[in-house]
């Protein structure tokens, strides 16, 4: 759970700490605060693509937005379009994540695979054998790529309305409320719709698996055994035995 809830805590927690502890701690212009505080999700985002052996096309994108949006909003001077940056991040991540289902590959599926399969290999080969031959665990992944791409969709009009209609300074933690509110939001709905079953289906194909194995190896055993007893009968007693 904590190592689950460390990168919210990062991304989220630690840029609206330093906000107001620039802006208010210490006399920076809402400009210069948001600007600081967005560093630690930069350089986060930076580090993971790295660390990675080959490159992250989301999070580069991620990352691309990000900047830009700064030096956008540095150049005009408008914190305004500072927070509607923000909100560009999660336009760009849920409209990637949408558009990804209707290409037969859903990006929510890299999260979803080891949630469901809790890193069993036997999970794991049940979940790839119904991936490839099972309609309805194909449909309830892609659904649950397209619940999350829509309610982050949602969530990033909603921070641009509060963006330019919300004071600055309310907007700025409004908006990490409004971030964390759609995720859990997408986790209760896709996690009961979609993942649940899903792992129902994994978990009843492997011990369908594995009750086949073990009833195969009982018959090997028995075909063995019946093939030992034939030839105990063909072969001649020894005199005086």
């Amino acid at each position: 759970m904590a190592q689950s809830l460390l990168p919210l805590v990062l991304d989220v927690g630690v840029p609206l700490a330093s906000y107001y502890i620039l802006s208010d701690g210490f006399g920076l212009s809402e400009v210069a605060a948001l600007g600081w505080s967005s560093v630690v999700p930069a350089l986060r985002t930076i580090r993971a693509l790295v660390r990675r052996t080959e490159v992250n096309g989301l999070a580069l994108l991620i990352l691309v937005v990000n900047v830009v949006g700064l030096a956008l909003s540095t150049m005009t001077g408008d914190p305004r379009l500072m927070l509607a940056k923000d909100s560009g991040v999660s336009s760009v991540v849920g409209i990637a994540v949408i558009v990804s289902v209707f290409t037969g590959k859903p990006l929510m599926t890299a999260g979803l695979k080891p949630f469901v399969t809790k890193g069993i290999s036997a999970r794991s080969a049940a979940w790839d054998r119904l991936a490839a031959g099972s309609a309805p665990f194909r449909r309830a992944e892609r659904r649950f790529s397209l619940i999350w791409g829509t309610v982050l969709l949602v969530e990033c009009v909603a921070r641009v309305i509060g963006a330019y209609t919300i004071p600055v300074h309310t907007m700025v933690w409004l908006g990490s409320v409004l971030m964390v509110a759609a995720i859990l939001l997408a986790m209760v709905v896709a996690g009961g719709s979609c993942a649940e079953p899903m792992e129902k289906m994994v978990r009843a194909e492997a011990e369908a698996e594995t009750e086949a194995g073990t009833e195969a190896g009982r018959g090997a055993g028995d075909r063995v055994g019946a093939a030992g007893a034939v030839g105990s009968a063909l072969v001649p007693a020894v005199p005086g035995s």
